[in-house]
């Protein structure tokens, strides 16, 4: 497609979520990108989830196109999608059932499992209930022979946000105290000891695949975020054998969702050599130096050039 071709693309980003800061940093790089390139594009920051108001501002700038780099809630629960599928925009990524349950982490862990994938094992609370008896809610986990450490995380949350590794007992209360503060639910799973890996998927294709090395105990916010924390091994060094059954594992927690155009999949190689689904990311961080566009530049795919593929798909997912 020629640039004039994109029309005006809107750059969806910031969102109300926790991950307001991130989303403006993905938010901000595409829309270089996409100037640079020549693009008609505009940075539109969505500052509210109230479907009146969001279809008022993309209106008022009357968009042909949306680019979302909104993470988290509103922005990969299918909310955005679903007012832009209602104006008939165009819009980058998954639609709305497929963002709907990757952002769901207890419906997608059970869609991988019955999709012939491993998982983790996993214990669900409900904040409601915990409430209501949170030492019988604690007995439960501690009965569940998930064993220690666990790992406590809000149900709906990406970026790591609220995410806790328990390893004793006392530590637990807090630990679900903490991702409630974020999510309604929570899930407690089994720590699986392994390879952190994640791989990216672009056009129903797995990219190579990315070793994730931390000097935290496990990836967490600031192991993310903070400078120097992480290491990051594009490609990672598995056997060829290996490689190639994580990426098919990837593409198939990709496909059983029915997520398109771009995603990306996070998981734990055990040591026995079983690749493990932890979750997966219907809009990943998108600067230069986020994961997808990593593991895009080993294949020779620039960043700029990245951006334009996706909005492509885009327009190819609205003719389908």
């Amino acid at each position: 497609m020629e640039m004039t071709d994109f029309g005006r693309v809107g750059v969806l980003m910031g969102g109300v979520s926790s991950e307001r800061e991130i989303s403006l940093k993905s938010g901000k790089a595409v829309f270089a990108a996409l100037k640079g390139a020549g693009v008609d594009a505009a940075a539109v920051d969505i500052s509210s989830e109230d479907p009146r108001k969001v279809t008022e501002l993309l209106e008022s700038r009357r968009l042909d196109c949306a680019f979302i780099a909104l993470h988290g809630r509103f922005g990969e629960d299918g909310g955005i999608q679903e007012i832009l599928e209602r104006m008939d925009i165009p819009f980058t990524a998954s639609g709305v059932k497929a963002s709907r349950l990757a952002m769901d982490k207890i419906g997608s862990l059970e869609i991988f499992s019955q999709g012939g994938l491993f998982v983790p094992k996993s214990w669900f609370i409900e904040k409601a209930s915990y409430r209501h008896n949170p030492s019988f809610t604690e007995e439960a986990v501690l009965n569940s022979q998930l064993g220690f450490p666990q790992v406590v995380k809000p149900a709906n949350h990406g970026s790591s946000i609220g995410l806790s590794l328990v390893e004793r007992r006392q530590e637990l209360p807090e630990a679900i105290r903490l991702a409630f503060r974020y999510d309604e639910h929570a899930i407690i799973q089994e720590y699986l000891a392994g390879r952190e890996l994640t791989v990216g998927i672009l056009d129903e294709t797995a990219l190579p695949v990315i070793e994730i090395v931390t000097k935290h105990k496990f990836f967490d916010f600031s192991a993310k975020y903070q400078t120097g924390m992480t290491q990051y091994i594009v490609p990672a060094a598995l056997e060829a054998e290996t490689a190639l059954e994580v990426r098919r594992t990837a593409l198939r927690a990709h496909k059983l969702l029915g997520c398109y155009g771009c995603s990306r999949v996070d998981i734990i190689l055990s040591g026995e050599g079983v690749p493990y689904v932890l979750e997966i990311n219907t809009v990943p961080g998108m600067t230069e130096t986020s994961l997808l566009p990593k593991a895009a530049k080993i294949t020779g795919m620039d960043f700029t050039q990245l951006c334009l593929k996706l909005l492509e798909l885009a327009y190819a997912k609205a003719k389908i």
